[in-house]
């Protein structure tokens, strides 16, 4: 569809002055307030759970003292002078607080996961069709410079076809058996803030981004509760608060087919490991490997699973050519929008949002809610077999 003008005239739901561990001020922000940014984008108005809160904001990240401020997501969708609504509030106040903007058809950035339940995600979605808002959904990783680059080798045909491929994952926990109060949400399974729903679905989406979608019906997982006692730690002093029983799964193992295509040979297989916690000392915390007829690509990263590379000493991209035997590492550089030193994570979402803006065909570089809708009913499959072995 045609862009919009531009600056579109943009509302944060869930910018905090308070959080210490922010997406929406580490990611978000910095995207509208670069140069490139603010030529696409004009932040009009805040909503926190408060007015007050949301002055707060304003004040803190100093926005213009003309930002409007609103403490209900109701008033944000009646608002006429606004075109984007972008929601970054923890995933179980999404539905509350995002629906009256679909509802209103406004453009919507909305982050994964849609919803604290399936239900949630899928009646967002039905919103949309029947509103025509159009919604991306933040699944950006695949669209990240390395993961373009790796799907551009890929798909040349360089390498010949995909066999197989593997992954391993450490992560998604600063440490094994610990958290701090603001990520309690993650160790309880309802909620929409698991292991599952955010570690792996972010993490196979950056997979299915590089080697096509995997068949849903091939993929079999194994979940496990390896460490049930969390302790509750304050971040600023280390200080052990209490100790919390988690009911949420901090080990994943899957494996199944990557759909045939001109680029994967029939019946390819993929297989993966997601472990909560730090990696082996000296490990990297994600390695991707995929096995092709003519040479074998590595992707690794040490930035973490957030995955928010920064530059090639982040996240690295290695080709085993079986010819020569020869190992050559391959260079990827972010699109270069004039912005400085931006870090790797406000790039990973300028990535998508960008030409979400311009106004894009979904699917070419942005998702779109009825597509992550789909895959949240996948994810669900999974999630209903873990909460069918652990019934009280």
């Amino acid at each position: 569809m045609p862009a919009k003008q531009q600056p579109l005239r943009t509302a944060m739901i869930g910018l905090s002055s308070t959080s210490t561990i922010s997406w929406a001020s580490n990611a978000h922000l910095p995207v509208y307030l670069s140069p490139s940014g603010l030529k696409k984008f004009q932040i009009t108005a805040l909503c926190n759970s408060s007015v007050d809160a949301a002055k707060a904001a304003v004040e803190k990240y100093k926005l213009p003292a003309a930002t409007k401020t609103y403490g209900s997501p109701s008033d944000v969708a009646a608002d006429p002078d606004i075109d984007l609504v972008v929601c970054n509030t923890r995933v179980d106040k999404h539905y509350a607080t995002i629906l009256p903007s679909i509802q209103a058809g406004k453009d919507v950035y909305l982050e994964w996961p849609l919803g604290a339940t399936i239900e949630e995600s899928r009646a967002l979605a039905d919103a949309a069709k029947k509103s025509g808002s159009r919604v991306a959904v933040g699944l950006q990783r695949r669209w990240a410079a390395p993961i373009v680059k790796m799907r551009e080798i890929l798909q040349s045909g360089k390498l010949g076809k995909i066999v197989s491929g593997d992954m391993k994952l450490y992560g998604g926990t600063t440490h094994r058996n610990t958290t701090i109060p603001k990520m309690l949400l993650h160790t309880q399974f309802e909620g929409g803030g698991n292991f599952l729903t955010i570690g792996f679905g972010h993490t196979i989406d950056m997979v299915m981004g590089i080697l096509g979608d995997l068949d849903p019906k091939s993929v079999k997982m194994k979940m496990q509760l390896q460490r049930p006692e969390v302790q509750v730690k304050d971040l600023a002093t280390g200080e052990l608060l209490r100790t919390v029983i988690s009911n949420s799964p901090d080990l994943l193992t899957m494996h199944g087919t990557i759909a045939t295509s001109p680029y994967v040979q029939a019946d390819a297989t993929f297989s993966g490991l997601m472990r909560a916690g730090q990696p082996f000392p000296g490990d990297s915390p994600v390695t991707v490997n995929i096995n092709c007829e003519r040479g074998e690509m590595r992707f690794y990263s040490v930035s973490g699973t957030n995955l928010t590379f920064n530059d090639h000493n982040d996240a690295r991209i290695q080709i085993h050519y079986h010819d020569d035997d020869r190992v050559e590492t391959i260079p990827w550089t972010w699109k270069d929008y004039g912005d400085g030193a931006l870090s790797g994570s406000p790039r990973s979402v300028q990535s998508m949002l960008y030409p979400f803006a311009d106004g894009w065909v979904e699917g070419e570089t942005w998702l779109g809610i009825e597509e992550a809708a789909r895959k949240a009913e996948w994810i669900e499959e999974f999630a209903q077999q873990w909460r069918n072995g652990h019934k009280n």
